[in-house]
């Protein structure tokens, strides 16, 4: 039997008293009461590549803790941390919260590598909310720390040897026959590579159009720089940091020209850095794009973890301009939501 179905057990709480929800980089950990002179430990929740805990005990003060489960995996490769940590209190008649000043690329190994001491004594329901804003690692070769989510899956998959030659066909330039021009500059390119990469292409290419005609392709809605990044991920010069900065226009280019795969990493990338400052945005892009798995997500950081009420007025602005049907979809997750807590 679990650790956390005996503890509920023998204290009369359910099963979900100890559950952590969890989004890719935010963790909330609900506790309905905590008495004097108790202790409470989660169950493990995956964060990252490694399983965490939280723990919480009620003395004279509130004390939390934060720590990877104990494992090969923690004791090789340490996660270095750097996150966000607050208690939302919901008992009435206001919401009251206290957040940590903040954890920045802290290794941590044990339950006593990050211990946070609160004065104020929380009663009634709270969440523990913590948001990593980065988890690294040192790779086994030595070196800086590098962060886990810095896109080196995507990297490893575009990158092999025959892509080397493919790569050097576009920055050399060696035997180009289309010229694609942006909205502040052109670049050469090859008909084939294209055509293989895009169905829209191969149409251009394959029908008397006049880009089949001229040799050129005419891209004004997108800068030299955004398509210079689209021609590097098509012929597998990937980088990471160049992908990040343009993955909104690489994520309208591989919808307008149907790259499929490119669509699903930047979908996977926006869906990894959901945040206050971004998550209106997102959803707006989920919505234009169709991205069911961005648009839950969104919803999910919204009003399952209570973001909404911190960005009341940028949400009433937002919904001013936003589609009927996207309305209708933010208001049924809310209901939802909020019949579940009753």
């Amino acid at each position: 039997m679990a650790a956390s179905a005996v503890a509920a057990s023998s204290s009369g709480m359910s099963e979900s008293a100890f559950r952590v929800e969890t989004t890719p980089r935010l963790a909330q950990w609900r506790i309905e009461t905590l008495s004097s002179f108790s202790y409470r430990k989660s169950d493990p929740f995956k964060i990252g590549l490694w399983n965490w805990y939280l723990t919480v005990e009620r003395n004279k003060q509130l004390l939390v803790k934060l720590y990877p489960e104990p494992s090969a995996l923690t004791k090789e490769h340490p996660p270095i941390a750097s996150f966000i940590i607050k208690l939302v209190s919901f008992a009435a008649p206001n919401l009251k919260s206290v957040v940590h000043p903040g954890v920045c690329d802290k290794q941590l190994k044990n339950s006593d590598d990050f211990v946070w001491a609160i004065d104020i004594l929380f009663t009634g329901k709270f969440i523990i909310d913590v948001e990593f804003l980065d988890l690294k690692t040192v790779p086994q070769s030595g070196g800086e720390p590098s962060s886990i989510w810095s896109c080196y899956h995507i990297e490893k998959n575009s990158l092999s040897t025959a892509l080397n030659s493919l790569g050097r066909m576009l920055t050399e330039g060696i035997h180009t026959d289309i010229t694609i021009n942006t909205c502040n500059g052109s670049i050469a390119a090859h008909r084939a590579v294209l055509a293989t990469r895009s169905p829209v292409f191969q149409s251009m290419f394959s029908h008397s159009l006049k880009e089949k005609e001229l040799s050129v392709v005419n891209i004004s809605d997108m800068s030299f720089e955004a398509c210079q990044v689209l021609l590097n991920y098509i012929y597998g010069n990937f980088n990471a940091d160049e992908f990040q900065t343009h993955r909104l226009a690489l994520l309208t280019a591989s919808d307008k020209y149907d790259i499929a795969d490119l669509k699903e990493v930047c979908h996977e990338s926006l869906l990894e850095d959901i945040d206050a400052k971004n998550v209106l945005e997102r959803l707006h892009i989920a919505h234009l794009y169709r991205l069911q798995s961005l648009k839950t997500g969104c919803l999910k950081y919204l009003v399952n973890f209570g973001k909404i009420y911190e960005i009341r007025d940028e949400l009433n602005e937002f919904l001013q301009g936003s589609d009927r049907e996207l309305i209708i979809d933010i208001f049924q997750e809310i209901l939802t939501a909020w019949k579940g807590f009753q």
